[in-house]
């Protein structure tokens, strides 16, 4: 396709020869409604001049006859553009006026017409028309008085050529504009089908060019820049869960195998057999464990879960969470406490209560303080507090803060961002059970409900928070309740 079809094809320019007619349609609607009351306006000077001459000059005739009535005709046709006056006789003859010539008829007829004429003075017909009226005096004599119409025509002329001048201008300067503004559309959707072809042949770093006017296709760019940053995370995401799971799931299927592989070649008896099974169904429900943490962090990242949202109270999962880990806590001689208020919030009950108790659990695993040497008769108070893990809901705000603190080695500053990511076991953790997706469903938990999870010190140790919106219109009563528990 030329440029030139490519531009008479564009919406900006089809829009804007839809204007130019609408416009054009107008401004003629306009003209002709002027020239119409112009022409009424100056029909209605000549007749009221022609009734009061008519009215007048009957009055002449009454008063002093047919001598009386030519002599004043004789004398206002000699007046500089005068009127046309004549009178004739019932049989149709003129007797006086600056009248030669008639259309065939209109003397015979009483009333308005308009008819073509031609005065004494001139030569030659020259097409003049005039706005008559014609009336029978008595003894059958025949009055006519009209008004020349050549002002009308004059005027006529100049609405109409100020009619197509105006045409002509608007469709000028309405097409320059329109392809003025096509081309620069044009310009502007090119650029951003350039843009979604490089992004098609694989390129998701690609944007929209976004331009400084703020209208509306800077606002569609804008929007669709962010739908690409969103794209661009959800892939790199994904190739991101590929390769880890290439990677930290290859090991457990490695292991399961040769566990497979070593009971068949090894075990002599049911007891070995067993016991080879066990460890093998172990090793699965780990692997398993594993693919449900991913599906529960996809649904959350692709938004799923929003369809079994509702309102609930924080400080009911937090103490659900409690009661459900207490015991868990005390196997690993840690103590867990509760610190509650009523403080509602609006989502998935599961997906928060379960990216609480993932916290809990990195708690209780990597929240143990370090051992360190004390001199006998040392504070054992301190060593107790060091022991402790907290829960705590509580309203901050306009928001729902679901917290859980403990009291080990805590994350680096440096290492806290990388922390959420799936798979990633910092060093410390390596030594222990797990698949590193805790943090990671968390995250993506928060980030489902409009919030955020956040990492922080608490000296020592880590203080990891989920900061929720809370249900708008909330009060504040009844939050001032804040009783740790056992």
């Amino acid at each position: 396709m030329t440029a030139f079809g490519k531009l008479v094809r564009t919406t900006a320019f089809r829009l804007t020869l839809a204007y130019l007619f609408l416009f054009a349609l107008f401004a003629a609607s306009l003209l002709g409604y002027f020239a119409w009351n112009t022409r009424r306006l100056i029909n209605d000077q000549i007749t009221t001049t022609v009734d009061g001459e008519m009215s007048e000059l009957t009055d002449l005739f009454g008063r002093r006859g047919l001598r009386g009535i030519v002599f004043a005709i004789e004398n206002r046709a000699l007046r500089p553009g005068a009127n046309l006056y004549l009178i004739a006789t019932p049989a149709g003859q003129a007797i006086a006026g600056n009248v030669a010539s008639l259309e065939p008829g209109v003397m015979a007829t009483n009333g308005w017409s308009e008819t073509a004429y031609r005065r004494l003075d001139d030569q030659e017909s020259t097409g003049h028309r005039a706005l008559v009226r014609v009336s029978q005096l008595s003894s059958g004599f025949r009055l006519l008085i009209g008004h020349d119409l050549e002002e009308r025509r004059r005027l006529f002329d100049i609405v109409a050529d100020a009619a197509q001048w105006s045409v002509l201008i608007v469709v000028v300067l309405g097409l320059g504009g329109g392809i003025f503004v096509a081309r620069r559309v044009l310009r502007r959707i090119d650029a951003m089908t350039g843009t979604t072809q490089t992004i098609m042949a694989g390129d998701l770093s690609g944007r929209l060019p976004v331009g400084r006017s703020g209208d509306e296709l800077d606002r569609l760019a804008e929007n669709l820049n962010a739908m690409l940053e969103r794209i661009e995370a959800l892939m790199t995401g994904l190739k991101e869960v590929s390769d880890n799971i290439a990677h930290d799931l290859k090991t457990p299927l490695t292991r399961l195998r040769n566990r497979a592989e070593e009971a068949l070649a090894r075990s002599s008896n049911e007891a070995e057999y067993r016991a080879a099974l066990e460890r093998t169904i172990e090793e699965s429900d780990g692997l398993i464990r594993t693919f449900n943490a991913l599906l529960m962090i996809a649904r959350a990242e692709s938004g799923q879960a929003r369809g079994n949202m509702d309102d609930f109270d924080a400080a009911e999962v937090a103490h659900g969470i409690h009661e459900l880990y207490e015991p868990l806590a005390e196997d690993n001689d840690l103590t867990l406490h509760v610190s509650a208020s009523p403080a509602r919030l609006h989502g998935n009950r599961e997906l928060i209560s379960q990216a609480l108790a993932n916290l809990v659990e990195n708690a209780i695993k990597y929240g143990k303080p370090a051992a360190a040497a004390q001199p006998l008769g040392a504070d054992a108070v301190d060593d107790t507090a060091r022991k402790e893990i907290v829960i705590e809901a509580r309203r901050d705000g306009d928001q729902v803060l679901l917290s859980v603190t403990d009291h080990g080695p805590g994350i680096p500053e440096a290492d806290r961002k990388h922390a959420v990511e799936r798979f990633v076991r910092l060093e410390a953790s390596r030594t222990q059970p797990g698949s590193g997706l805790g943090l990671s469903l968390a995250s993506a938990v928060a980030t489902l409900h409009g919030g955020e999870l956040k990492l922080s010190d608490s000296q020592p140790g880590l203080r990891a928070t989920l900061a929720l919106p809370a249900v708008a219109g909330e009060g504040l009563a009844g939050q001032t309740s804040n009783v740790p528990q056992k």
